[in-house]
């Protein structure tokens, strides 16, 4: 186990920073997504789950910013003086909820996809300081999840809701799918493995993911784009992948496959509402600095 930043290389040190950025900048754009639909929560205990998740998901944000502090990094800097595009937040939060029944796929796909990642590197991380924080996280994401799942099942008892977590289901499942990565022949640094920052490669994550999401979807009588091979022992998604999004109506494209370099070019790009909830989390620290500016002078 590493413990400090002295006893690090320079390469373990920026795979590391990349790794808790990433980290970092996911769990907190997780929430203005969130923020978009929580008060439209059918009742108030579910009201309050959500911004306990919400409250969850800062804490969890709080802890990678922390860490990369301690390795130099101006977290000042990170969160308050970075243009919105250099954020590395997944393209799925880039875009505003729809309804209450989305929220609770936002939490049933991308928060598995989340749980997928960090259990595997509470379980491998060679990082001391990133493994003990992870034993809050890792059981914080699996709430998370259930949460979603919860919504989700009771979203399918009647059709109008069964409809909405269909439709959520049809464009948030290959995002979750993207979550991990460019597949692992296309991968061209392999520093996290290397070091134990994560245990398992891009693919087998992906594997992960899809072993608990495609049987839980099925159970509950949803259709996903990706089932079980026994023959080959593991799961094949039935549509291309990657493959072209149309963003104004939130809908893969089957019939237009793209490739992982177009893929990670609309990830640079940055979705609809990317630069608008950077700037929410950056307003109040924004605000301030100006009072204190006027005052000065």
């Amino acid at each position: 186990m590493v413990e400090l930043p002295e006893d690090m290389n320079g390469e373990y040190k920026k795979a590391l920073k990349q790794t808790l950025t990433i980290v970092g900048d996911t769990e907190l754009l997780s929430v203005p997504p969130l923020l978009t639909v929580y008060n439209k929560a059918p009742s108030l205990n579910l009201k309050i789950t959500a911004l306990a998740v919400m409250q969850d998901e800062i804490g969890h944000a709080h802890i990678a910013y922390r860490l990369l502090e301690d390795l130099g990094e101006d977290k000042s800097e990170l969160l308050y003086e970075r243009a919105p595009h250099r954020w590395k937040n997944p393209f799925a939060f880039d875009f505003k909820l729809n309804n209450w029944i989305e929220l609770g796929v936002f939490n049933g796909l991308f928060d598995r996809a989340g749980y997928t990642l960090l259990g595997d590197a509470f379980e491998n991380t060679s990082y001391g300081p990133w493994k003990r924080a992870l034993v809050k996280v890792d059981k914080e994401e699996l709430f998370h999840l259930r949460n979603g799942e919860t919504i989700m099942k009771l979203g399918m008892k009647n059709e109008e809701t069964a409809k909405q977590v269909q439709d959520a289901v049809d464009w948030m499942f290959l995002m979750a799918l993207e979550f991990f990565g460019v597949a692992d022949n296309l991968k061209s640094r392999s520093a996290q493995i290397d070091y134990k920052l994560k245990g398992r490669t891009n693919d087998e994550l992906r594997q992960k993911f899809m072993s608990t999401a495609v049987p839980f979807c099925e159970s509950i009588g949803l259709k996903v784009p990706a089932h079980y091979d026994e023959e080959k022992d593991r799961f094949e998604i039935d549509v291309p992948f990657p493959c072209k999004f149309d963003i104004e109506n939130r809908k893969w494209l089957y019939d237009q496959p793209d490739t992982w370099e177009g893929a990670i070019q609309r990830f640079k790009n940055r979705g609809p509402e990317n630069a608008v909830f950077v700037q929410r989390i950056q307003k109040g620290a924004k605000e301030l600095e100006e009072l204190r500016n006027g005052g000065e002078r």
